[in-house]
């Protein structure tokens, strides 16, 4: 019961939060003060989308930029993802501190977005139809990264989602899945893609779940299959060595001459 009490509090971010959610909101206030203002014809927004055609032709940064645009003719797109960031973050960032927390987000963007890339350039075309679209943007993929990481490390925790929707972290993680597989049964065309949230869910497993993470307990043992490799290699290679002995131990072991004319 204290601790439900305390998660129903309002959030405090930290600066990396508070720095992400300032972006975001500047990036979609310029955007649509150009596109229903200004008469901007959509060219400059198309450059930062997610493309796969595009990013095949080498139009790699689009796999960053994607995470940092929402839509620009309306307000729900951006303020779900503030709103997701707001209610979840704060709490992780506390536990991470802020360098960890703005790695996260962005490292976790890029490997959702990765996914709904390699998922349209790869599948059987069949498929590729399905789930693939023209574009694809948006911070959702992080906001699911940042709900898994959040449900893993706070399973038996319980928090008013919006002030209204009690869920433990178990909860929450099925909530995720669930509307996630949803959608792609529904084939329902979302902002972010339809494969973007999975991939969101995989790297808030590897980047957030326990300590050392998933991530860095795979970069800890290839580091380590590294240098035993390296140094079995420099004993196959290294000088041979042999002892020589001496004193005593050589006296004893050395035979006395046959001959002992020359002998004092």
């Amino acid at each position: 019961m204290r601790d439900e009490m305390v998660t129903m509090g309002l959030p405090r971010p930290g600066k990396a939060l508070l720095w992400a959610m300032g972006v975001l909101l500047a990036i979609w206030i310029l955007f649509a003060v150009s596109v229903n203002w200004v008469g901007g014809d959509g060219e400059v927004f198309s450059l930062f989308v997610g493309n796969t055609r595009a990013i095949l032709s080498g139009q790699i940064w689009r796999l960053l930029t994607a995470g940092l645009i929402h839509d620009p003719h309306g307000l729900q797109h951006i303020l779900f993802a503030i709103l997701g960031l707001y209610f979840l973050a704060p709490t992780l960032e506390a536990r991470w501190g802020s360098r960890r927390t703005l790695f996260f987000l962005i490292g976790s963007s890029v490997v959702s977005f990765t996914c709904q890339f390699l998922a349209e350039a790869l599948l059987p075309m069949s498929i590729a139809d399905k789930i693939g679209q023209p574009v694809w943007y948006g911070s959702m993929g992080a906001v699911e990264a940042i709900a898994v990481a959040w449900a893993i490390t706070n399973r038996s925790q319980t928090v008013r989602l919006f002030f209204i929707l009690p869920v433990t972290g178990n909860g929450l993680l099925l909530f995720v899945i669930g509307i996630s597989l949803a959608a792609v049964l529904l084939v329902s065309k979302t902002y972010e893609g339809l494969i973007t949230p999975f991939g969101g869910m995989l790297a808030g497993y590897l980047f957030g779940a326990g300590t050392p993470t998933p991530a860095r307990r795979v970069l800890l043992k290839a580091r380590y299959f590294w240098i035993a490799r390296r140094a079995a290699r420099y004993r196959s290679s290294g000088p041979k060595l042999r002892v020589i002995e001496g004193g005593e131990a050589r006296e004893a072991r050395r035979k006395p001459p046959t001959d002992k004319r020359f002998l004092n």
